[in-house]
């Protein structure tokens, strides 16, 4: 009788460790997993400033080609100080789209001078907005990938329940809108 009550004793005093164990592995994963948001959304914000600098020079030298376009030259630089400003992903995502049309105007004011579009510093200045340009899409697709396993591992049972007690809050995707024309599938004919 007293060795029963022993092996249940031992038994529901190993029941409570793995589930402190688990508690503990769950919370860590938590912590984990949101400091690593927060750092994929640093290495975003790094390279957004990146753009945000290489931006004024890149005006600057369609200037000299296009003073007349003072309109386009206005709105890229407003769009860009509204970007800097924006906090919260969601903030950044629609400043970003409203500043990746106004660059769209800025290139298109650039098509027309034929001597800009052969200028060696506006080359550059393309090419290094095209690399900084890739190098944010592949920290926003991982910052999405890390807030995914984050939200979800807050949603599911039993790490919501950790997560709930701990006040874990879920983290907000960086998605930029894209145009409907840019959603359809393209037609391909010969």
């Amino acid at each position: 009788m007293i060795r029963a009550l022993l092996i249940l004793m031992l038994a529901v005093i190993g029941g409570i460790v793995v589930v402190i164990l688990a508690g503990i592995f769950i919370y860590n994963k938590l912590v984990r997993l949101k400091n690593t948001v927060k750092s994929s959304w640093s290495d975003i914000d790094t390279h957004l400033k990146k753009r945000y600098d290489l931006v004024p020079n890149l005006v600057e030298t369609v200037k000299g080609y296009a003073a007349h376009e003072k309109g386009v030259f206005e709105k890229v630089t407003e769009m860009r100080s509204m970007a800097m400003q924006a906090s919260n992903p969601g903030e950044k995502a629609k400043a970003e789209n409203m500043m990746k049309d106004a660059l769209k105007s800025l290139f298109a004011v650039a098509e027309a001078y034929p001597d800009l579009k052969a200028n060696a510093n506006f080359i550059q200045l393309q090419s290094q907005l095209k690399e900084i340009e890739d190098t944010i899409e592949y920290a926003r697709r991982y910052y999405n990938a890390v807030v995914r396993d984050y939200n979800t591992l807050i949603e599911s049972f039993p790490s919501n329940i950790i997560a709930g007690q701990f006040r874990f809050e879920q983290s907000e995707f960086f998605e930029l809108e894209m145009p409907e024309i840019e959603r359809k599938a393209v037609k391909v004919s010969f």
